[in-house]
């Protein structure tokens, strides 16, 4: 949204223009799925949809938020007794947050705060870790916090996790906070090391929306943890990053043959992840085409989470580019979104051949947005 557009809203909600703007992305993950909370690596972009928050300070300890986006609803609470709503769902992302923010730098008070945003809901590319890491930013400049980006992100994640419900890895809230322009974040989970490799000029980020809801995430996002965790405990280790392929074959007569596969997807993907955010520093993009590909295959076949709409994007998208290209699901799985890395002068061709098969193959309509990779969250 446009920031002239946004503060004349806040003046229509709250009397005043706000003190400031602050902006976080949302983020689509080029390779590494599942993997983040199993320690081991991920390899997002953030990308230009993002979350706006316009802000001011309260001479109380209430904090008012209005979001745009669920028809001007307002949810009003107070820092003194911050509770779970049942009502409005959207308000306990706000609620997480500034309750864990609380907790760790508790010198603010209230604040007004307006809140809009365009990652598409559902699509798998972090509108909550946008919204929650947007929410962080405005408060501490509000109020000088000093909270840096790791900090963010780990509070962000922490509010997801135990305020909201949901069990999520880190990813998601270090690159909104944490990521370049022009670039994709190799992210070790485990000690939370950052590596940043340049896109390549040549290429666009290209996502295609299945618009397949997914509707099973979060039962089987939690099912693939737990066989996660059985594969770990059955090789020995804290979690399946200190696991080789090696080590998996020798304990395979010994495994369940679903945890088995669960583990083999975990191993293989950290190993392309690396694979491909090396490949990418040098300009190597048949590496990296060859690891989405497999990535997608591993996903399908190992982890099980894909569904046929999916695949059927990424197999006539794979067409078109050949090795030119890369093109993997991207996300919790079961709908959401693909993503694609496409030389520029093939962007036109990947948008005609999903339009001219994709519906009358599946009978789901896509949204392809063309993106970039954009800085991390600022105010």
């Amino acid at each position: 949204m446009d920031n002239q557009l946004l503060s004349s809203e806040f003046t229509r909600c709250f009397g005043t223009e706000p003190t400031l703007i602050a902006h976080a992305p949302g983020r689509v993950n080029l390779i590494g799925e599942h993997t983040d909370y199993n320690e081991g690596f991920v390899f997002p972009a953030a990308i230009n949809f993002g979350t706006w928050v316009a802000a001011s300070k309260r001479d109380d300890n209430d904090i008012v938020v209005t979001a745009l986006d669920y028809e001007n609803q307002q949810n009003q609470f107070s820092l003194n007794d911050i509770q779970y709503d049942d009502n409005q769902g959207w308000a306990n992302y706000v609620r997480g947050v500034v309750k864990v923010l609380k907790d760790a730098l508790p010198d603010f008070s209230g604040a007004n705060l307006v809140v809009t945003g365009n990652v598409p809901q559902g699509a798998g590319l972090s509108s909550s870790a946008s919204f929650e890491i947007a929410i962080l930013k405005a408060l501490s400049a509000l109020y000088e916090l000093p909270l840096d980006g790791v900090q963010a992100a780990l509070l962000g994640q922490k509010a997801e996790n135990t305020f909201v419900g949901c069990s999520c890895g880190i990813m998601d809230q270090l690159v909104s906070a944490m990521g370049h322009e022009g670039s994709a974040m190799l992210l070790d989970c485990q000690s939370l090391a950052i590596e940043h490799s340049p896109l390549p000029s040549s290429h666009q980020i290209v996502i295609i929306n299945s618009n397949v809801k997914r509707g099973l995430v979060d039962s089987e996002y939690n099912l693939r943890r737990e066989q996660c965790e059985q594969g770990a405990s059955l090789l020995s280790v804290p979690s399946l990053r200190e696991a080789t392929i090696e080590m998996l074959e020798t304990a395979k007569p010994h495994m369940p043959e679903v945890v088995y596969r669960r583990a083999r997807h975990i191993i293989t993907e950290n190993a392309r992840t690396l694979s491909a955010s090396e490949a990418l520093k040098v300009g190597d993009i048949t590496t990296v085409s060859e690891a989405m590909a497999e990535s997608h295959v591993s996903m399908r076949d190992d982890f099980e989470i894909t569904v046929p709409p999916i695949d059927y994007l990424v197999e006539i998208i794979g067409e078109v580019l050949g090795e030119t290209g890369g093109v993997r699901m991207t996300g919790g799985g079961f709908g959401g979104c693909v993503v694609a890395l496409v030389p520029t002068d093939s962007v036109d061709a990947v948008k005609q051949v999903v339009a001219d098969k994709y519906f009358d193959e599946t009978g789901y309509k896509a949204d392809i947005y063309v993106c970039t990779a954009t800085q991390g969250a600022f105010a």
